[in-house]
């Protein structure tokens, strides 16, 4: 459970950044948002949620090339269900969330990809490890309120997330899926 704990933290943080990249000029409404980190610890999935993100965001549709992004995720915030997992997900094996208390998105080029999907292009930073990473995104308007859902794999290795004991992938796999559903006021 300790490697679902800390694999998931870092799913999280990258599926956070994610969130950043696709958001119109607009605020996101977090008691409606999410950001699940998915992996996969002996072939068995787990889920966890970060509760605590801060976004500044602009998206047009009508204008997509000129939108932007930055966010930044509390690696703290990473909740697996259990006190005793959240805290081992901020130690120095998993997020060391004391030396790096934030996971980062900033975008560098939004794309039209057909229809209401988006390919936004960013560096996402995890733990001081920076990557460049292309999310696809679908964006969706109801009423007074916008929609971003994705999903981004990534490795954890390529971020230095579950280090010594748990370097080794057999236990918790490398790949990490970042799930997000954003909402933001038009």
């Amino acid at each position: 459970m300790k490697t679902i704990l800390h694999h998931t933290v870092l799913a999280g943080t990258a599926a956070l950044a994610l969130f950043g990249t696709s958001l119109a000029h607009a605020d996101v409404d977090t008691s409606k948002s999410t950001v699940i980190a998915t992996t996969r610890q002996m072939n068995v999935p787990v889920d966890g949620k970060f509760r605590k993100f801060s976004a500044q965001l602009s998206f047009d549709p009508a204008k997509p090339t000129a939108g932007s992004a930055s966010v930044s995720i509390d690696t703290r915030s990473y909740d697996l269900g259990a006190d005793d997992y959240n805290k081992q997900a901020q130690g120095k094996e998993w997020f060391d969330s004391a030396t790096y208390p934030a996971a980062t998105f900033v975008s560098s080029a939004i794309a039209p990809a057909g229809g209401n999907q988006y390919k936004i292009t960013g560096k996402l930073t995890i733990k001081g490890k920076s990557q460049t990473v292309v999310v696809p995104v679908t964006i969706a308007s109801q009423g007074s309120s916008q929609t971003f859902d994705g999903s981004l794999p990534i490795r954890r290795s390529q971020f230095d997330v579950g280090t010594g004991e748990w370097k080794d992938t057999s236990v918790v796999a490398d790949e990490v899926v970042i799930k997000f559903h954003l909402v933001a006021s038009k």
